[in-house]
């Protein structure tokens, strides 16, 4: 197939060269615009990263003469691009509008910000848990007067490395009604420069602002459902969170208990349902679905960020250390990479997503 043209706007930030080194040599996209802030506009890209290209592999040489557009100049994406991935670092409510008005403008926006992760009607997506909610895409146009611009974003970093083996068990019938979460989220979650080397270096920081109320709530939205052209929350089920910043790269782990509702599974069936997990994603063959989402490790200290957090090209959830809790019914841990998984590749296989839908052409 034509490949379709893409465009990154935060292109200079962390989660925007990430956008650019997974989309090098994407089977389905191709990048031919970026843009970032006003400071940056007008350079060459190679000339805006200059010095703070922060990724292993080098600087894709078609990006390089690439011109930086200004973000918040929609009409100068246009023409070069039909599908927006976000990733800009503004105010909320700045994002809210600009991303609105790109999608007025007939963009798809795919975006990794939080501005509207909780607007009734946009789509907040993990593709193997809530595929579905895609279908709200027409009651968003119509709602909004578009014709080929949409919206949709990926949830929290964080969720992605215990959600989605979650979902398995409420997918088999087994009712998950509560959940105490421990998070160690990595620091390439702050972002570049992030957070001060004083504060990491022999520490662990026990606050991340914002982080537990998202991790308390934006699953609810995750498992809902779509009633009259809105999401209605899963409200079954409490989750209590605690977030902690930890000396890690990359790769965000997530030590967990959960409760049933009812019958539960006995451990082996929780093996078995985790380990024959497959979803839509997976069914359709996406270039960045990992083939086995839920990869179970049986050694007594795994996962671990260091040597699981790049397994199926960083975009499975590992699991291990399952096991019967004393205060709920199981305990385990889980581990995905933030900055692929939870960042750019799981917007671009949102994108991937919306592709096979049709709600991209």
């Amino acid at each position: 197939m034509n490949k379709i043209k893409v465009g990154v706007i935060g292109a200079t930030g962390m989660v925007g060269q990430n956008y650019l080194r997974l989309l090098a040599d994407h089977p389905w996209f191709e990048v031919t615009y970026v843009a970032a802030s006003p400071r940056s506009a007008g350079r060459t890209y190679e000339e805006a990263v200059a010095g703070r290209w922060l990724m292993t592999d080098p600087l894709p040489e078609q990006y390089k003469d690439l011109i930086v557009g200004d973000a918040g100049d929609i009409d100068s994406a246009k023409g070069k691009c039909t599908v927006i991935f976000s990733a800009v670092s503004l105010d909320k409510e700045q994002v809210k509008e600009l991303e609105l008005a790109y999608a007025a403008a007939g963009f798809a926006v795919v975006s990794n910000n939080s501005a509207h992760r909780h607007t009734e009607n946009v789509p907040m997506l993990i593709p193997e848990v809530n595929h579905a909610h895609v279908d709200i895409i027409p009651a968003q146009r119509e709602f909004y007067g578009w014709d080929t611009g949409l919206l949709a974003v990926k949830p929290n970093c964080s969720l992605q490395s215990y959600v989605t083996p979650i979902h398995a068990l409420r997918e088999k019938g087994y009712q998950v009604d509560r959940m105490i979460i421990t998070t160690l989220q990595a620091i390439s979650g702050a972002g570049y420069p992030g957070v001060p080397s004083y504060d990491m270096l022999d520490n662990i920081v026990p606050y991340i602002g914002g982080e537990e109320e998202k991790s308390e709530e934006e699953p609810l939205k995750i498992f809902g459902t779509i009633e009259d052209g809105k999401f209605v929350y899963d409200n079954s089920i409490q989750i209590s969170a605690h977030c902690n910043r930890v000396p890690v790269i990359d790769g965000h782990t997530a030590c967990v208990s959960l409760g049933f509702k009812g019958e539960k599974p006995e451990l082996d069936e929780i093996l078995e349902i985790w380990e024959n997990f497959k979803s839509l994603p997976q069914e359709l063959d996406l270039p960045s679905a990992p083939r086995q989402p839920i990869i179970v490790r049986y050694e007594a200290d795994r996962p671990q960020p260091r040597r699981d957090r790049d397994m199926d090209k960083a975009m499975a959830v590992s699991v291990g250390r399952l096991r019967e809790c004393k205060v709920f019914d199981y305990r385990f841990v889980g581990l995905s990479h933030n900055t692929v998984r939870g960042a750019a590749g799981g917007a671009i296989l949102m994108a991937e997503l919306l592709v096979a839908k049709g709600y991209i052409k």
